[in-house]
């Protein structure tokens, strides 16, 4: 079995669910790899005036909502990390639109934010692929629930591709 197999619902908290359920995958590093790569493009192909868009008031801008993601991976990884190497204390949870209020995402162009995005992306998989069995097995406490390391890059790639499908449907970006 591979170490980062398809985790069980009790590797992570009930909440995450329906983001690990959004991933069809086999080998979610492979997964993760290509699905940033995906994101690249189609990050690449914004304007600066698609990316100040949003669909309502008081909604995201696209540009916000890519800080959005690029905050919550570093956020998982770092809770993945700090598991991994057998940290202590529960992890504190994040409030998306505190965090994104003072992201600064708004204010910064697009090519900064997608080079940000697929620089984060590449330097996780690197973390991703570094840890063994055992680290991968590992657990903690974040945002008052169990998550396993495994569990980590199925929430991080669902989390994606939930708001990938908000981009598409709500602000007509994408495939």
């Amino acid at each position: 079995m591979s170490r980062f197999a398809r985790p069980a619902a009790d590797e992570y908290a009930e909440y995450y669910g329906g983001y690990v359920a959004k991933v069809d995958a086999d080998d979610i590093i492979h997964h993760l790899k290509y699905q940033g790569q995906a994101v690249l493009y189609l990050l690449r192909t914004l304007s600066e005036e698609q990316g100040d868009f949003r669909y309502a008031p008081d909604k995201w801008s696209v540009k916000e909502l890519i800080g959005h993601l690029i905050d919550t991976e570093r956020i998982f990884v770092w809770r993945a990390l700090w598991f991994a190497r057998g940290g202590g204390d529960a992890l504190p949870g994040m409030e998306p639109d505190d965090w994104a209020a003072v992201s600064n995402a708004g204010r910064r162009t697009m090519p900064e934010l997608w080079r940000e995005q697929h620089v984060a992306r590449t330097d996780n998989l690197y973390l991703l692929k570094s840890l063994d069995d055992e680290a991968v097995s590992r657990s903690g406490i974040a945002s008052g629930g169990r998550m396993t390391v495994r569990a980590v890059p199925w929430i991080i790639a669902g989390h994606e591709q939930h708001h990938l499908h908000i981009l598409k449907e709500c602000y007509g970006i994408g495939v």
